[in-house]
C-alpha cells in the first residue's frame, strides 16, 4: 500500500492544459502592509500559455487571503487574455478530513509499539479508530497510541495548501508577464520607539523601530516592502511585541535610514530601501530612523479634581488626587532633530544611572503625529512632589448661581526647585472672581496656573469661581 505523495503536475488534454506554480517564473514581489492587520500583495510572474483555454493554479498564496479582493491581469497582452472563472480552493487536508473520506475504505495503522493493523475504517472519534478485518475481526485502536496512518491516496477535493485557480481564455501563445494583486489579513505592523534621556533631562536620543508580524499563512521571499501609516476606513463584515532588548546611547551621527517616507493620499508611506524576506509566523524588527539629539523638557502637571462638572450636587463628598504627573515634551520638528511623520506606537523611555546602566523610567503611546507637532508623554508620577486640593467654601447665591473657593497646596520635597503646571477644570457659565496667582484660560472649561515651588518648600494657589447654569 502506497503512502500519500502530494504532487502538482502539468497535464495537457486537447486544447486545455493546467499550469502549477513550478511552471511560473517569479519576477517581482511587493508587499504594502497597513497597521490595521491587512496587507496588499503584488506578485509578478512569467508564465507560458497556449492559445485557447488554460487552467492556472497558484498554491503559494496567503491562507488569510480575501478571495473577493483578487485582481489578475496580463501585463504583456491584457487585451488577449481574459478570465472566465476564478476559484479559491481552501478545503485543506487534515487528519479528521482524511479519516472521514476513508470511512468504509481500507487504511493501514501503525502503533507506537510497531503493531500494524490493516482493515476497513468503520468509524472514528477523538479517542479511537475502529477497523474491521476481512474475516470480520474488529480492532479498536486508541488514537494516542497511533504513530502513523497510511492512506492509498489523497481524496479528490482535499488540498495541502490554499489554492487560487483561474480558467483563462488566451489569444496570444507564449510567455506572459502576469500580475496578481490581493488583500490578506493576519499581517500587521506597528512602531516602537526607544528614547534615552540625558543626565540633565533636557535632551533625548530617539530611535524608531518597525515591527512587522506575518501570520498570513505563507512566506514572502525577497520582497519589496512598503508600510502605510494612517486611519484607513474598512467596511466591517456583518456579523504587541516584546520590549527591545538593546539601547542606543546619545551619539552625534545618524545611521543610514532604511525607510524613505513620503505623503500618499491622506496617509504616509514608508518604503524600505532594500528587499527583505518575511517568513510565515515571523516577527521582524527594522530600524525606522535615528534621531541622536532632540531637545526635550520635563513637565510636572497637577490635576487635583477627581469629579465632573456635576459635582455640586454632592460637593461635600469631594475627593482629591495628590499625585503630580511627570511628562516629557518635545517638538517633532526638523530644527529639533526630528521633523518626520511619526507612526502611532509606544515610546519607552530610559535613563543612564550613576554606574552607566540603562534604567526604564516610563512609557506612553502616541497616535500618528505629523511633523511640527508637539508630543507630550506621560511617564509616571513624581515621588517627592505632592499636591492637595480642597474646596474651602461653597455658596449658593441663588437657584442658578453658585460660588466655590479653592485652595491648592503644592509641596516639593526635592533638593531642587520645580515648576508645576496646575490644571483646573470649570463647568457651566463660569468666571474667576478672585485669584492669588495669574492664570491662563486654555479653552472654555480649562484654566492653568504655573507655580514655582522651592526645594523643600511649598506654595499655594487660591481662587474663587462663580458658576451660572
Amino acid at each position: 500500500m502506497k503512502k500519500i505523495l502530494i504532487t502538482i503536475l502539468i497535464s495537457a488534454i486537447g486544447n486545455t492544459f493546467a499550469l502549477a506554480n513550478d511552471a511560473t517564473k517569479k519576477k517581482d514581489l511587493s508587499l504594502t502592509i497597513y497597521n490595521q492587520n491587512t496587507a496588499l500583495i503584488r506578485d509578478i510572474r512569467e508564465i507560458k500559455l497556449k492559445n485557447g483555454l488554460n487552467t492556472l493554479k497558484f498554491t503559494d498564496v496567503a491562507a488569510s487571503i480575501n478571495p473577493t479582493s483578487v485582481h489578475f491581469k496580463s501585463l504583456t497582452a491584457p487585451s488577449k487574455l481574459s478570465i472566465l472563472e476564478q476559484n479559491y480552493e481552501y478545503d485543506l487536508v487534515s487528519s479528521d478530513k482524511l479519516l472521514f473520506r476513508y470511512i468504509d475504505s481500507k487504511i493501514k495503522v501503525i502503533t507506537k509499539d510497531d503493531n500494524v493493523y490493516d482493515g476497513t475504517l468503520s468509524s472514528y472519534d477523538r479517542n479511537q479508530l475502529i477497523l474491521v478485518k476481512n474475516r470480520g475481526a474488529v480492532f479498536m485502536i486508541n488514537r494516542e497510541n497511533i504513530r502513523n496512518i497510511e492512506f492509498p491516496e489523497l481524496p479528490q477535493g482535499l488540498i495541502t495548501k490554499p489554492t487560487l485557480v483561474w480558467l483563462l481564455s488566451n489569444q496570444k501563445s507564449g510567455a506572459h508577464d502576469i500580475e496578481l494583486n490581493y488583500l490578506t489579513g493576519n499581517m500587521n505592523w506597528h512602531s516602537d520607539y526607544v528614547a534615552n534621556i540625558s543626565e540633565d533631562d533636557e535632551k533625548i536620543s530617539l530611535n524608531g523601530w518597525v515591527t512587522i508580524k506575518n501570520n498570513s499563512g505563507t512566506a514572502y521571499e525577497n520582497a519589496n516592502i512598503k508600510l502605510i501609516a494612517g486611519d484607513i476606513h474598512k467596511v466591517r463584515p456583518i456579523s504587541d511585541m516584546a520590549t527591545l532588548g538593546s539601547f542606543k546611547t546619545l551619539r552625534k551621527e545618524r545611521s543610514a535610514p532604511q525607510f524613505k517616507e513620503k505623503s500618499f493620499f491622506e496617509y504616509h508611506m514608508y518604503t524600505m530601501q532594500r528587499k527583505s524576506t518575511l517568513k510565515n509566523n515571523q516577527t521582524k524588527q527594522i530600524e525606522l530612523f535615528s534621531a541622536p539629539e532632540v531637545s526635550a523638557k520635563k513637565v510636572y502637571t497637577y490635576k487635583g479634581a477627581t469629579y465632573g462638572w456635576y459635582y455640586y450636587n454632592n460637593w461635600t463628598n469631594q475627593k482629591c488626587n495628590k499625585k503630580v504627573n511627570v511628562n516629557l515634551e518635545f517638538k517633532n520638528s526638523k530644527e529639533n532633530g526630528l521633523g518626520i511623520p511619526l507612526p502611532k506606537g509606544k515610546i519607552r523611555v530610559y535613563k543612564e544611572d550613576s554606574d552607566k546602566s540603562m534604567q526604564f523610567i516610563g512609557e506612553d503611546a502616541i497616535d500618528h503625529t505629523p511633523k511640527n507637532e508637539t508630543l507630550n508623554l506621560y511617564l509616571g508620577n513624581a515621588f517627592d512632589i505632592v499636591g492637595e486640593r480642597k474646596i474651602m467654601n461653597h455658596s449658593k447665591i441663588s437657584s442658578k448661581v453658585h460660588s466655590d473657593s479653592y485652595k491648592i497646596e503644592l509641596r516639593n520635597h526635592k533638593k531642587t526647585a520645580v515648576t508645576i503646571k496646575v490644571i483646573e477644570k470649570q463647568w457651566g457659565d463660569w468666571s474667576i472672581i478672585k485669584s492669588n496667582r495669574k492664570y491662563t484660560k486654555k479653552d472654555s472649561t480649562t484654566i492653568e496656573f504655573y507655580v514655582k515651588v522651592p526645594a523643600g518648600g511649598k506654595r499655594t494657589v487660591t481662587y474663587t469661581a462663580e458658576y451660572r447654569f
